[in-house]
């Protein structure tokens, strides 16, 4: 790193390793208005009592975006910047002057990923190449209920391309046109997918909240690998009419933030019924005020299962992180109950992969025909061939054999499709996640949300390990995950999964557990994880030691 950008680094971050005085000086003058770890509350408490504007904080947001990802580690985190940030935050501050506060996220910066349509000056493209200079007509929904609420879209960020539904050994965290984000913790770890650029930037303070998108993993894995809290709601609770497509019997789009706080306000703004997408028809009566959920008394007699096959096996560590904190739920209160299993869980990935592979075929057709109408591309076969075209760029690290196998799928109306979407719904609702609630009068089920970050390898690929995404994510069930803390410096998550449209249920757990163990430590941007490791102490404080 250039010396000039460690100083504007030092400056941004509050970093204690300062060179000399100067940097010293810079760091303390800075500190009362320092961004690294601030909340969306904090933010708006500083509008509220006038002590920075939303341009302010929107342009302080921009020179730390320029330290710590176009330059310094360079994170490489976010895709494109709105270049209208500036003045649409300015605009917040008038309406405030004149007395006009839309609500807590007024003025407040956000990230949405690269395949939410923004009808502005920005791009649209899922990371792809295909789509690069389209510009949608409109806004998706979730993008026109932030701007009502008074949200600041400070841009773009990367991700998996084509949300991680390309190829069969695919290296997340990269795309053709974002080229490859790297986890704040360690430079040389993988961000995880497909929300990849979201993990990073929020994990590195780029803004206070951002949106991310899952259909399965892509908003709680890259949040369990960069330190994050994730929300993936109940199917239904948030609109996707907009949002670059998998699959519509499982996709959403989620909060992604540093603190439960915030992805509960997130979700306040995110949530409701949208005529456009029949799924949401029952969001407006089943929403919650998500806010009132955080109760540091939650779990207090709260029946918990654990799900003990979660623990162990390839991701050990991060088992052990998590069975410790465990204990922390019991002095909250909580009742925790072993369940060897989840049923049915190991029988879900074939049906799961076959609906995927249909309705990518489907639903890819029917967002390009509404949302990139200008595009060149038109279908999935379409973007196969372009890829094909264009393989000095697109696919000189992996293939696309995803896309390959689900365009020669038939419609929506085939009969093996109809069957592994009964059968995926049936093993993963009444006889899974609902069976297993029921049986052992449950509240909500606990489990690691996955392994710490991995190296990043564009000759093997991914090599993730397991997870505890699937169940929720083919039943359309919430889930959370919180901080739990390290491994050898990498964070590590824990899950809570609860049965349809328990979302302020888990956040108010989520949130006890968060106030109770405060796990979650800012990134140092290390070269790679094994130049630190993180040894916790008694008081749960993280000291660094060399080896």
């Amino acid at each position: 790193m250039k010396r000039r950008d460690f100083l504007q680094l030092s400056a941004l971050t509050g970093a204690t390793t300062l060179g000399d005085g100067a940097m010293a000086a810079a760091a303390t003058n800075s500190a009362r208005y320092d961004l690294a770890e601030r909340d969306a509350r904090t933010l708006q408490a500083w509008m509220t009592r006038a002590e920075r504007t939303s341009k302010q904080i929107v342009r302080a947001y921009l020179a730390r975006i320029r330290a710590i990802d176009k330059s310094g580690p360079r994170i490489n985190s976010i895709i494109e910047l709105n270049p209208d940030a500036e003045a649409i935050a300015a605009e917040r501050d008038r309406e405030r002057k004149a007395g006009k506060v839309r609500g807590p996220l007024h003025g407040i910066p956000i990230l949405l990923k690269d395949n939410i349509a923004t009808a502005d000056k920005m791009q649209t493209t899922a990371g792809s190449l295909a789509l690069a200079g389209v510009k949608p007509p409109r806004d998706a929904h979730i993008v026109k209920r932030l701007t009502e609420a008074g949200a600041v879209i400070l841009g773009k960020t990367n991700l998996s391309e084509w949300a991680n539904f390309r190829s069969i050994r695919s290296t997340s965290g990269w795309s053709a046109r974002g080229g490859l984000s790297k986890n704040p913790y360690a430079l040389d770890r993988n961000t995880s997918g497909s929300s990849s650029g979201s993990g990073a930037a929020i994990a590195a303070s780029l803004a206070a909240i951002a949106v991310g998108t899952e259909t399965d993993g892509s908003i709680i894995s890259p949040c369990n690998v960069n330190g994050l809290v994730g929300l993936k709601p109940t199917l239904g609770l948030v609109s996707r009419t907009g949002i670059i497509p998998i699959a519509h019997s499982q996709d959403t789009a989620g909060p992604m933030a540093r603190t439960v706080t915030d992805a509960a306000l997130l979700l306040s703004v995110l949530a409701g019924t949208d005529t456009d997408d029949a799924e949401t028809a029952p969001a407006d009566a089943r929403r919650s005020d998500y806010l009132a959920a955080l109760d540091k008394d939650a779990l207090q007699g709260a029946r918990i299962g654990v799900v003990k096959n979660q623990f162990g096996g390839r991701n050990d560590l991060a088992s052990a992180v998590v069975e410790k904190e465990l204990e922390v739920l019991r002095q909250c209160g909580a009742v925790l109950v072993d369940v060897p299993e989840l049923p049915n869980a190991g029988k879900l990935g074939a049906h799961e992969y076959e609906v995927l592979l249909y309705e990518f075929k489907a639903d890819m057709a029917a967002y390009l025909k509404s949302f990139a109408p200008g595009a060149t591309v038109k279908s999935l076969a379409d973007l196969i061939a372009f890829n094909e075209k264009h393989k000095d760029k697109e696919l000189k690290y992996f293939g696309q054999e995803h896309m390959t196998r689900a365009e020669a799928k038939g419609d929506l109306a085939s009969k093996e499709y109809l069957e592994a979407l009964a059968t995926g719904r049936r093993l993963s609702r009444e006889e899974g996640i609902d069976k297993v609630l029921a049986e052992h009068k449950l509240e909500a089920l606990v489990a690691p949300s996955g392994g710490p970050a991995w190296l990043t390898d564009f000759i093997r690929g991914d090599n993730a390990g397991g997870g505890f995404t699937t169940p929720a994510a083919v039943a359309g069930y919430p889930h959370v995950t919180v901080p739990a803390g390290f491994v050898h410096g990498l964070p590590v998550g824990m899950s809570f999964v609860g049965g349809a449209w328990s979302e302020a249920r888990l956040i108010g757990f989520a949130y006890a557990y968060e106030q109770a163990s405060k796990r979650r430590r800012a990134p140092r941007y290390l070269r790679t994880a094994a130049a630190t490791v993180l040894v916790v102490v008694e008081d749960h404080q993280l000291k660094a030691g060399q080896v």
